[in-house]
């Protein structure tokens, strides 16, 4: 591969063509896009990954029945060209779009919607985002196994028609359908190699996968690249600009800032924060940041001593300088957190606190009784330098103010999500990012045996204000209810917030149409290369 790229770089020059152009300049021209993903996605198949890596490439290979609006962070068509919703906001109908077709040429029928949330909803299957779903009506029964005939849930087909009823009058629904956990799959693929429920299926590898997004699948080395092309057979071509895309697992800042500044890619997803600086004085065209729907956090493995003392973890947060973090290690326009759930001062601004006092967690740590000499506790974090720089400013946190002996590990991408599942960890970094642009995606998932929860923690009083919550038409009155599960949830701490996220990344000046939105979406489709 590399001797090709050498030959052709060769070929161009003595075209008589500029022969210093980089690899974005020749990509540029070809309509390649290349993008760098930061680390080697976990699969590709929406009802098992959890991760942003994994969206991202997800975004080119499948789309669902509407496609997220990166302008307005609202909904256009997808799958269904057009939608009506009854008068008590309970029943959404789907009219699907005849040009929406398989890779292999199939329509893309209601049917396989049906089966594709089946599958997702199916026990055996133990997808951690099942959840999504709880909207429709009787979906959280049949996860859970207390309903037994997928018929009872509120999803059918009539003819080129997707019937969807809810549990509740949900005003973000739209919204939730723009998560690739709602898309669908393939069903006669999936079937034939594995079935629906088989965790281990073959049909995501390159030979198998059939898709129905705007590019399909050419190939994936491990490590290396994932790569796609575009889809002829997508119905949205007219507007597809970009021919190509290659997803590049980079986890060094340093080495994809090396990468890009030598136009090797479009865009670095995270940038060395001893540079940010000097990009915004030379490179400000290039540097982009903005406000992101997102959480840095502590995810605290409640099930251990001892963590499963609420002092203990009182004490753990309140010897955090967070401040310190922000300014002296992030420097990147991020902020402070006082809430689980990102603040917006237009709407939702929960009044929490979370505040930094020694003092008061050393004797909150007495009063739980733990003795610093035990077994040192384990900070677990993927690989990053910018996890690993806030994993050891903590670490000295908690040994300068507390005494404690605390251990870091640092794990691959794929080891660390499967730890985390089996709950094999003390401590672990985490981040979440908004699904959609409601305070609910964050809240919800922390009830009870949520399956992105991972924490053990478990509150009724919690659960049952989200609940009713879920039932409430009136933002106001939803607010109010998302403001208490909020002090509840950061009275007892199962997760430290540590700060919001400010996306802050490295994007070419060849790539037109990109949009800044808080879910950092940009459905590549609506691009283009100059």
């Amino acid at each position: 591969m590399r001797i090709f790229f050498v030959v052709f770089i060769f070929l161009i020059s003595c075209s008589g063509k500029d022969d210093t152009a980089s690899k974005v300049d020749i990509f540029s021209q070809q309509g390649i896009l290349l993008l760098g993903n930061g680390t080697e996605p976990s699969g590709i198949d929406p009802h098992i990954v959890t991760g942003v890596p994994e969206h991202k490439i997800l975004l080119a290979l499948l789309e669902g029945l509407v496609i997220f609006n990166p302008k307005t962070n609202g909904v256009l068509p997808g799958v269904a060209s057009e939608w009506s919703i009854s008068k008590d906001g309970l029943i959404y109908t789907f009219t699907f779009n005849p040009d929406a077709k398989w890779t292999n040429g199939e329509i893309v029928k209601p049917e396989h919607f049906v089966y594709s949330w089946k599958r997702i909803l199916s026990p055996e299957l133990g997808a951690q985002y099942a959840d999504m779903l709880y909207v429709v009506k009787n979906a959280e029964g049949f996860h859970k196994g207390q309903i037994k005939d997928f018929n009872q849930v509120g999803v059918s087909a009539f003819e080129n028609k997707l019937v969807v009823t809810l549990e509740n009058p949900t005003p973000y629904f739209l919204n939730i359908l723009t998560h690739y956990s709602t898309w669908p799959v393939h069903p006669e693929t999936v079937e034939k190699f594995g079935g629906m429920i088989s965790r281990n299926n073959q049909w995501t590898r390159v030979n198998n996968f059939i898709g129905n997004g705007p590019f399909k699948l050419d190939s994936w080395e491990i490590n290396k690249s994932l790569k796609v092309s575009r889809n002829d057979l997508y119905w949205g071509n007219n507007s597809n600009k970009i021919n190509g895309i290659e997803f590049l697992p980079i986890e060094n800042e340093l080495t994809q800032d090396r990468l890009f500044r030598s136009g090797g890619i479009h865009l670095a997803n995270t940038v060395p924060t001893e540079k940010i600086k000097r990009y915004r004085e030379e490179r400000p065209n290039q540097l982009i940041e903005h406000n992101y729907f997102g959480t840095y956090y502590y995810r605290i493995n409640t099930n251990k001593y001892p963590l499963n003392d609420v002092n203990f973890r009182r004490a753990l947060s309140l010897s955090i300088d967070r401040d310190l973090i922000v300014k002296s290690i992030l420097k990147g326009n991020q902020k402070v957190s006082y809430s689980f759930t990102p603040p917006d001062e237009n709407s939702y601004n929960p009044n929490t606190k979370l505040e930094f006092n020694p003092a008061k967690a050393k004797l909150l740590l007495k009063e739980s009784g733990y003795d610093v000499n035990n077994s040192p506790l384990e900070v677990l974090y993927n690989t990053s330098e910018g996890h690993q720089k806030i994993a050891q400013a903590i670490q000295e946190m908690w040994k300068k103010y507390l005494g404690l002996n605390v251990v870091l590990t640092n794990v691959d991408w794929k080891v660390y999500l499967a730890r985390e599942t089996q709950g094999e960890f003390d401590i672990s970094r985490a981040g979440w990012i908004g699904d959609y642009p409601d305070p609910f995606t964050f809240l919800d998932m922390m009830v009870t045996n949520r399956g992105n929860n991972k924490t053990g923690w478990s509150n009724s009083a919690y659960d049952e204000i989200l609940n009713n919550a879920a039932s409430k038409i009136s933002t106001k009155q939803r607010y109010e209810l998302y403001e208490e599960a909020e002090k509840i949830l950061i009275d007892e701490l199962p997760v430290i917030p540590l700060y919001t996220y400010t996306r802050t990344y490295l994007l070419s000046e060849r790539v037109k149409n990109w949009q800044n939105n808080i879910l950092d979406t940009n459905p590549y489709q609506f691009l283009s290369l100059e």
